[in-house]
């Protein structure tokens, strides 16, 4: 009897999982931080199983790959050991069921310094509705959610280590039921509170003073769309 397929997400978060094409020496992280300018978008192309097949220069200059490194390589080549696996996890179901997802992340340059990111998707499908793709833009992550993040990542990377994805999974969704929030409206108004774009406040039609509930997660926009018109 076959055995059963490594889920998709463990294949292109998890660096002992095997690589499709290759796999580059992982670097040891070093507690330095990357600074990214506020008018820098990282964005990358993958195809279904996240592997890239395009990155745009400003993700090249701050990861600190070459681009030829990259291309072909799995997304998870950035992946920040403190990150806890259960968001990839949640991240990649969200997407491959179409829907967006919106999430603060600690990446890995290959020099081993951090950079902290809020991430978008768009989902790339085919004339007849199928997943072909996904491209993620990216902006620096501001300084009050960054550290509104830490120790919620600390809490769920030591929930994992003692126990398993579940139970870590368990517990964000208990935090967030405690909060009266679901995942989305936390994390966007995160960003929205925090961030400035060209010297003005970000403003969204869901973050009014009647806070309007987000719309369902197939039917809202990327964040990048309704915030900076792509």
């Amino acid at each position: 009897m076959e055995p059963e397929r490594e889920k998709d997400w463990e294949i292109i978060f998890n660096p002992d999982a095997p690589k499709r094409k290759k796999r580059l020496p992982v670097p040891e992280p070093v507690d330095r931080e990357i600074k990214i300018d506020s008018d820098k978008i990282l964005m990358s192309v993958t195809d279904t199983r996240g592997v890239i097949e395009f990155c745009n220069e400003d993700f090249v200059e701050i990861s600190g790959y070459e681009e030829y490194e990259l291309v072909g390589s799995g997304h998870n080549i950035v992946r920040h050991p403190e990150m806890p696996r259960v968001l990839f996890k949640i991240l990649w179901e969200r997407i491959q069921n179409k829907q967006n997802i919106l999430a603060i992340v600690k990446n890995m340059a290959k020099t081993g310094r951090y950079y902290w990111v809020y991430t978008d998707f768009v989902i790339k499908e085919d004339e007849n509705g199928n997943i072909i793709g996904y491209k993620a833009f990216r902006k620096p992550a501001p300084k009050k959610a960054i550290e509104t993040m830490i120790p919620i990542y600390k809490k769920l990377k030591a929930i994992e280590e003692e126990n398993d994805m579940e139970f870590a999974q368990k517990y964000l969704e208990g935090y967030l039921d405690n909060l009266g929030t679901t995942y989305d409206e936390f994390v966007e108004n995160l960003i929205i509170e925090n961030v400035d774009h060209k010297g003005e406040k970000l403003q969204d039609s869901t973050n009014n003073n009647n806070k309007e509930k987000l719309q369902s997660k197939k039917e809202r926009k990327s964040f990048f769309k309704r915030i900076f018109g792509y």
